[in-house]
């Protein structure tokens, strides 16, 4: 590492956002060097500060809240108030940024539509993130992440053909939402370098888990068919699956033909890849069950952990199912440093790794409510 600055140092975020999507992109936003003060409503703050889990030795913190609001200053500002809507016209005047996830048109309410923002502040940067976006029929209406990962298909295609339609075991209409809300405003920081310009930035959870679809997408859009829930395989390729050893369930993931000689030549089952109805992937597709069937006897013979041994060492893709509690303790994990210490409390680390540039997150507890208000509100009134 050549220089311990990160990228974002010098830009001032001002973050209207509330729950997950917009506090996780601000979070990354934070991670990466900007200062980013929190606006919040006074009283309640954030909805995510009354949202369990709650930290065992401290049951009024919300590890929810403190898990995407590490790094970031509070304030508490009554945007109906004149006087607070005085240091937040001062704060303005000096942001880089600002992200909001209000429903589209509450901002517009308060004074401050985006378009008009961009009018006011040239250079300024003004990313809406919202259920359904800025236009369309559904522009207005509120939503969550269960209701977007419903209403985009997303849910239809997930679980076993035998199974009901299920949510992805994480928030990932809300979290996605956040990526491409983190991706669009650097892309707009590095086209204001050129320009001189700012930009507004319209962000929609239904747009981003539509536009991840990807298998869901290719049957319904090139072969004009239903996407339907396969389970844990692959839909075009094949061994790609969870397989039952002698004691749990093992990956195994063969993306060509000789990853599947290889595999088949360790599991002592060589036959396999000669075999007609397995000699090719579109052969194996078309045999699945019986693929599965034949490497399950093989499988039977030894523990889920000495065939990822022996495979792994054939450079056959395979992997355990962990839960989370034991993928938290694997070696490779505590190398990248993906858990790390935010104010006493364990909380994710930053996944984006850079040659030169500090990749390390702040390590300060996510904020009181209207912990620095005072400051804030002296560094930003206007003078009388």
């Amino acid at each position: 590492m050549t220089s311990q600055q990160r990228p974002f140092e010098g830009l001032t975020v001002l973050d209207l956002t509330r729950v997950l999507s917009g506090p996780f992109c601000t979070m990354l936003l934070a991670d990466h060097g900007a200062r980013v003060i929190k606006v919040e409503r006074p009283g309640t703050g954030d909805d995510s500060r009354s949202f369990g889990p709650f930290f065992p030795e401290d049951k009024s913190k919300s590890v929810y809240f403190h898990f995407v609001n590490r790094g970031k200053e509070s304030i508490a500002l009554n945007l109906k108030d004149d006087a607070d809507r005085a240091v937040l016209d001062a704060m303005l005047e000096k942001a880089d940024i600002v992200v909001e996830n209000f429903r589209p048109g509450t901002m517009a309410k308060l004074g401050y539509a985006p378009e008009d923002l961009r009018k006011r502040y040239p250079k300024l940067i003004v990313c809406s993130i919202s259920g359904f976006g800025q236009s369309g029929p559904l522009s207005k209406l509120p939503a969550y992440d269960t209701v977007i990962q419903a209403m985009s298909g997303l849910m239809s295609v997930t679980g076993f053909p035998d199974g009901p339609p299920t949510r992805v075991g994480t928030s990932i209409a809300d979290l996605g939402a956040g990526l491409f809300a983190f991706a669009s405003i650097s892309a707009a920081l590095a086209a204001r370098e050129r320009t001189g310009q700012g930009t507004t930035v319209d962000i929609a959870m239904l747009d981003g888990i539509f536009s991840l679809l990807e298998h869901g997408l290719m049957d319904t859009l090139a072969e004009h068919k239903e996407a339907r829930r396969i389970g844990n395989r692959h839909p075009s390729i094949c061994p790609f699956d969870t397989f039952a050893c002698r004691d749990r369930e093992l990956v195994i993931c063969c993306g060509n033909d000789h990853l599947f000689a290889e595999m088949c030549d360790e599991m002592g089952c060589p036959e396999l890849s000669q075999d007609d109805r397995f000699v090719s992937n579109e052969k194996r597709i078309e045999n699945i069950d019986a693929l599965k069937e034949a490497m399950e006897s093989a499988l039977a013979n030894d523990d889920a952990a000495k065939w990822l041994d022996r495979l792994q060492a054939r450079g056959v893709p395979c992997g355990l199912i962990n839960t989370v509690m034991e993928s938290r303790e694997l070696p490779q994990v505590i190398a990248r440093n993906l858990v790390v210490d935010s104010g006493g409390h364990q909380v994710p680390g930053n996944p984006i790794k850079y040659g030169s540039w500090d990749d390390s997150i702040n390590p300060k507890s996510a904020p009181v409510l209207d912990a620095e208000g005072q400051q804030l509100r002296a560094e930003f009134t206007p003078p009388a």
